[in-house]
């Protein structure tokens, strides 16, 4: 109701891409400092963390604040089609700038 918009991105890379990353971060030292044990560990909770997010792109998407669920093995498209749907959104809005709270008129400088 006051203009603002809500913008939800899901960035979703798939299962092997994940590995794959994780294996970049281990073999390439300067990316190691990315990589925690605990990752690991985590990704033993994939079939349960896609049905929690499953449930959230169901439950919490509305027309007025929708989920976008972006596939980002490609990070060149997950920036494309971010970028995209962000500059949609803007030019939907039809921003402009707000008018002055002065007369600007009578201002000079020397």
């Amino acid at each position: 109701d006051n203009g603002v918009r809500i913008v939800k991105f899901l960035l979703y890379i798939s299962k092997d891409e994940q590995a794959k990353r994780f294996r970049q971060r281990i073999d390439d030292k300067s990316k190691s400092w990315k990589f925690s044990p605990a990752d690991l560990k985590e990704r033993g909770y994939w079939d349960q963390y896609t049905g929690a997010y499953q449930d959230v792109l169901r439950k919490c998407s509305t027309e007025r604040a929708p989920w976008y669920l972006i596939p980002a093995n490609n990070k060149w498209f997950r920036n494309l089609a971010v970028s995209q749907i962000l500059r949609e959104t803007l030019e939907s809005m039809d921003l402009k700038f707000p008018k002055p709270t002065a007369d600007l008129s009578g201002i000079k400088f020397e």
